[in-house]
């Protein structure tokens, strides 16, 4: 679901979040923005496809899988974002499996 990559720019941490469900993407991007992150790249990937990548969504986005690249002047608020992430899915998940039951 993501990878944490410790390329230390000088001033920059930054974490890497692949395969992001669409429906969380604003979320997302709410939570990075409140946390002193800033996106660096997002882009769609196709899961067929491993050459097909835009930095734009595409006008039919099934199919494809969403990466952000998230960088941040302090590595804490990078791992705070990502443990929101976390109990996102988790709790998405919990619920999910409670409606299935």
């Amino acid at each position: 679901m993501f990878t944490e990559k410790n390329l230390y720019d000088c001033r920059y941490s930054y974490l890497e979040l692949k395969n992001v469900n669409k429906e969380i993407v604003g979320w997302l991007e709410d939570i990075v923005e409140e946390n002193n992150g800033r996106i660096v790249k997002k882009e769609w990937k196709s899961k067929y496809n491993s050459y097909v990548v835009y930095d734009y969504e595409p006008f039919c986005t099934d199919g494809f899988e969403i990466n952000l690249t998230v960088s941040s002047h302090d590595e804490a608020y990078l791992h705070f974002i990502k443990y929101l992430y976390e109990e996102k899915i988790s709790t998405i998940d919990y619920l999910n499996a409670c409606i299935a039951r």
